[in-house]
């Protein structure tokens, strides 16, 4: 099932009828900043726990002795 750029179109027409422009400005806003904060997320993802903590392997060995 392939999708045309006439559906597409008729899709986005249909789309801006039922929100409108403001609403849909709106949502796309809070989209981009949502996929912002999360990439931001990701590369920040150095916290003291996750960098300081050991491998579970070594976490292991050492509880054995």
């Amino acid at each position: 099932m392939n999708i045309g750029i006439t559906e597409l179109l008729l899709i986005a027409v249909i789309v801006f009828l039922l929100f409108g422009t403001r609403k849909l400005r709106g949502i796309g806003g809070d989209v981009g900043t949502a996929i912002r904060d999360f990439k931001s997320a990701m590369r920040d993802d150095k916290s003291p726990a996750v960098a300081g903590s050991k491998p579970v392997a070594a976490s292991i060995e050492n509880d054995k002795e």
